[in-house]
Parts: structure tokens; sequence; C-alpha cells
């Protein structure tokens, strides 16, 4: 086996030991990229100096020492191209690094690169990139969802050994669903937004997507803390998540949500999320349904909130600092042709909703009624977790759909985060791990969603039913050692 089909635990032993060198690891990852980047485009950008950079890792005193990870492209990295997967962003290099970055830089980590995305993240099937669609390396001819569909299929598809992705409405979660990979959307504020291009300030979160629920728990113990840099990050003291990973679920109380089983849910996809409870039950966790019934308003809410943060946080795109600047006689003619060259279709349709949904006679109508609704989802989370300690549901309603099936069809592609979207509105955190794959080898993700700050909750019943279930599908399309 190739070193670039390893997980960070394995080689960080093998690291630590001396048995290879971070260079041999990021010589392997690189040939790889070199090999598949063609067929799957995961990426925007490679980090040229990647094995020099392997060269200067000497000390391995860390999990991530050394080992290869991708950026999703909507994270500042000083010095190298940040686009957002947008025309308008085309030439943009930061001046400094996101706050995770920096913490991934003092772990001594290497960047492989900057994967694609949906254009600002705007998406679920990372076709709205303005630079190229991304392939799932599971069967080329489907997406691999998105928003951080780049980061995912690196990691499903061995061209980096973890990666970081952003989370809005389920754009890690749903992009790791349908690669067969593990992802994780922190509590809101648990990690930093400093350098995230912001899409929707109240929803956005960074989290890691990786091999398994043990590379999940070394990466986000690497990123998550309190940031002085970012007003909305907690306060709190980080436990080390690591000590969660144990198969330990014995007395867990876990609450199937029913909104989230209901009609247009896969076959494939209720049997194995059926399947994965029945395993959690035969393990001594207790498993019962449980009711949030205003979930029904979620994605509603969702497309009133996040485009309206968004009109908000694009206007800052002007074409006067950086980025794209189509010169026009005047100033606001330079503004109208840059923008409209700039922003793609998508990003566009959003901008339009949010600026609708914020204008004067509408506010209260739309953005306020859609903030009402938010926190009675909230508080029926509340109530839910009264009598359990995490709740489940599928992670996306179907697996891997083909490229352009919903392309051209808004509403089909936004129903795609209709499990996960919940959990942003209400600022929780959910993981999502592969239960199985469905009649056409495609993978199916399980989502596991806990208390407000209770990471380590989440962690413990995804690494248990991990280890139960075995998951060791990977992509046929890829060749293997």
């Amino acid at each position: 086996m190739k070193l670039n089909q390893l997980t960070i635990k394995e080689l960080h032993k093998k690291l630590k030991a001396k048995e290879i060198s971070p260079f041999e690891v990021a010589t392997d990852v690189l040939s790889h990229v070199d090999g598949v980047e063609e067929d799957i485009h995961a990426y925007v950008s490679l980090n040229n100096n990647l094995l020099d950079d392997s060269k200067n890792v000497t000390e391995i005193d860390n999990p991530l020492a050394g080992i290869p990870i991708a950026v999703k492209d909507n994270m500042c990295t000083k010095g190298v191209l940040t686009t957002c997967s947008s025309e308008i962003l085309y030439n943009h290099l930061p001046v400094y690094d996101a706050t995770v970055v920096n913490k991934l830089k003092r772990q001594n980590y290497v960047m492989v690169g900057k994967t694609n995305l949906d254009e600002f993240a705007m998406g679920s099937s990372t076709e709205n990139s303005a630079f190229k669609i991304t392939r799932n390396p599971w069967n080329l001819e489907t997406v691999p969802g998105g928003s951080s569909g780049g980061s995912a299929a690196a990691v499903a598809a061995d061209m980096c050994i973890a990666a970081l992705g952003s989370d809005t409405g389920g754009s890690i979660r749903q992009p790791a669903s349908l690669c067969g990979v593990v992802g994780m959307k922190p509590t809101y504020g648990l990690v930093s937004r400093y350098g995230l291009v912001a899409f929707a300030s109240s929803l956005d979160q960074i989290g890691p997507i990786t091999k398994d629920v043990t590379d999940c728990a070394i990466s986000l113990q690497a990123i998550a803390g309190h940031d002085n840099k970012d007003s909305t990050s907690l306060g709190v003291n980080t436990p080390d998540y690591r000590q969660a990973l144990s198969a330990e679920v014995k007395g867990l109380k876990i609450g199937l949500i029913e909104e989230l089983m209901v009609e247009g849910i896969q076959k494939e996809v209720k049997e194995l999320t059926d399947h994965g409870l029945n395993l959690l039950e035969k393990m001594g966790a207790s498993v019962g349904p449980v009711s949030l019934p205003h979930l029904e308003y979620a994605l509603s809410a969702y497309y009133i909130i996040a485009p309206a943060e968004a009109s908000s946080n694009l206007a800052r795109f002007d074409s006067v600092r950086y980025g794209l600047r189509e010169e026009a006689e005047d100033m606001v003619d330079t503004y109208k042709k840059t923008r409209a060259k700039g922003f793609g279709d998508e990003v566009k349709r959003r901008i339009m909703l949010g600026t609708y949904a914020l204008s004067a006679g509408y506010y209260d109508a739309y953005y306020g009624q859609a903030q009402k609704v938010r926190t009675l989802i909230i508080d029926d989370f509340k109530k839910a977790f009264e009598k359990y300690d995490v709740l489940v549901s599928p992670t996306s309603p179907t697996t891997a759909f083909k490229i352009g099936e919903k392309a051209t069809d808004p509403l089909q592609m936004y129903l795609s985060d209709i499990c996960t979207i919940p959990v942003n509105l209400a600022g929780l955190p959910a993981i999502s791990i592969p239960c199985g794959v469905d009649d056409k080898g495609l993978p199916v993700g399980f989502q596991i969603i806990g208390k407000h700050l209770d990471e380590s909750t989440v962690i413990k019943a995804a690494y248990a039913l991990e280890q139960e279930i075995g998951f060791k599908e990977k992509p046929k399309l890829l060749k293997r050692d």
C-alpha cells in the first residue's frame, strides 16, 4: 500500500519511528495527484513547493507534522491564490493566513493545494465553480457533492491525507457522504472563521474532512479553540477529542429524527441508516424516535437567511482593492460590469434573493420571520436533547447524482441539503461517516448530531459505529496497490 493511502494516525506512527520521511509521503501524494487530477479536478491550484516544504519538516513532534493536507479555496493563504472558485477573485493573493491555516502551520503540516468548490461555497455539487467541475472518484459521471466537493473528492481519491472544508448548510457533511469519507461540522464558534471568505456569517463553520473518525478527532484538535480575531469565536477550553475514540456506547441514548426519514429518501439510504441504528442498539445504546416539528420549515428559513447574509457579505467585492476589474466610464458602471462578469449565475441568484429579503417593506415579512423559525428549530433541538444524547439521520437523502442532473433546477439542488441545514441553523456539531453503498456502488452517509459543544460524544458514537460497520470500500476507478 502506498503512503498516500494511509491515514494521519498510520503515517504519524511511521514518521515518528523514522521508518519514512515527510518527503517520501509528499512524493507519493504528488505522484498520485499527477496521475488522477486530470480525471477528478479536485484542485484549483497546487502547491509548487510541496516537496521542498516537506524537506523542511525535521521534527515529528505532533500528529500533523509532515502530513500533506489540502485547504478549501475559500480560506486565505498568504501569497497563495485564494479564489473561492470565482472569476471575481481569479488573481487574489491574500496578505495573511486564515487562523486555521496558521494553526496547521504551527503543527508543521504541508499544504498540497487549494481545493475546488462551488463559487463562494454556494452549491451542493461543485458544478458552480467558475473554473472546473470536480468529479466523484466513485463514479466520474457523478458529482462529489458541495460546496466542499474538491476537498471531499481529494480525500476519497487519496490526493491528500486530509482536508479542510467549510459548512454553511451541509457543505462538509454532504460531500463527505457522497464521497464515502468522514466530514465534521463543529459547533458554531468552536473553530475560528478569521480568514474564511464569508458566505453567511451566522452559519459558516470550518471543519475537517478525513479518511476515518480517528483522523477527524486529530484534525479537529489542531484547529479548534478561541481566536481573538473572530468576534464569534467561543471562549471555551477544548477537550482532547482523541480521548473520545472509544468503541463503548453502552447506555448512550440515541434519537432518530422522524422528519428526516420521510418520503423522498432513497431506499438504500433509509435501509443503511436503519442498519446503523440496529448496530448501535446491539452495542448497548438505546434508540428511539424523536420529532422536531419545525424542521419542515428549515429549508425555507435557510434560503432566506443565507442569501440575505451573502448579499451583505458579497457587497465588498467592488473591483477597487483586489480581484477582477472591468473598466467603464464611471465608478457605478465599473461596479456593474465587474460584478456582472465576475459572479456566476448561482451567486447572482442568491444575491438577488438576499437583497430582496432585506429590502424596505420586506425585511420583517421574510428575514424577520425566518429568524423566528430559526429560534423554533433551536428550541426543537433543545427539547430533543433533554431526552437523547445524540440525534441521527441520513446525511444526504440520496447518493451521488449525475453531473448536470439538477443543474437547471435550483429547488431540486437545494433539497440535497435537507438533512444537514437544520444543524447549521441551530449551530450544533454533526458528523457524517460512511455506512455502506447503494446498488450502484455509491457511498451512503450516516449523520450524528450532538449537543452544543459536545463534539466528544459525537466522535465517540461515530467511532464506535465506524468500528462496527468496518467500511472498507474504496473507489474502484482508482488504481490501488
